[in-house]
């Protein structure tokens, strides 16, 4: 069991995310979201997918292209700093990402079934995890954080890109 993380553990730019987390317990977070989100998503057909609300403003594809990529860079992060890998990481700037992922030419439902394999692979390395890997912390982006931070800023940062979603693309 993986309980949220203490506020000193991430840098406080990450708190938003975080405290959108509920429940004791990150692996069966990471679970119960799929479940959510994925009818949801399954649900957006390729035109509507493409919807912006407003120009200069990502679509659906693109949110959920970040998502994935996100996913993927945050838990790279954990496993690393799990493993007791001490090797400062670079932060990432979400901007550039999208622009040159090209989410908008990709098949809708490939990009759903991609983002339900990315985390039906990050619930088994949370699942996994000693007590002792999740306090693990490393360096990412010049600052401190833990394994367990980086997991529950996984789950955060999907309840927040659904919310958007649904206020505003839906």
């Amino acid at each position: 069991m993986i309980s949220p993380p203490e506020p000193t553990e991430y840098q406080p730019y990450y708190g938003r995310y975080i405290s959108l987390v509920t429940g004791p317990d990150l692996a069966q977070t990471l679970e119960h979201q799929l479940a959510q989100s994925l009818p949801l998503l399954q649900g957006i057909g390729e035109q509507k997918s493409l919807f912006r609300y407003a120009p200069g403003k990502w679509s659906i594809k693109e949110i959920l292209g970040h998502l994935i990529d996100a996913e993927r860079i945050f838990t790279y992060r954990a496993l690393r700093f799990a493993r007791n890998d001490q090797t400062p990481l670079a932060g990432f700037e979400q901007d550039p990402y999208v622009a040159t992922a090209h989410f908008d030419q990709r098949p809708w439902s490939g990009l759903v079934q991609e983002f339900e394999q990315v985390r039906r692979s990050t619930i088994p390395f949370f699942g996994a995890l000693t007590p002792e890997e999740t306090l693990r912390s490393g360096t990412a982006s010049q600052h401190p954080i833990t394994v367990r931070a980086l997991g529950y800023i996984i789950a955060g940062h999907e309840l927040h890109h659904m919310a958007v979603l649904r206020e505003r693309y839906l």
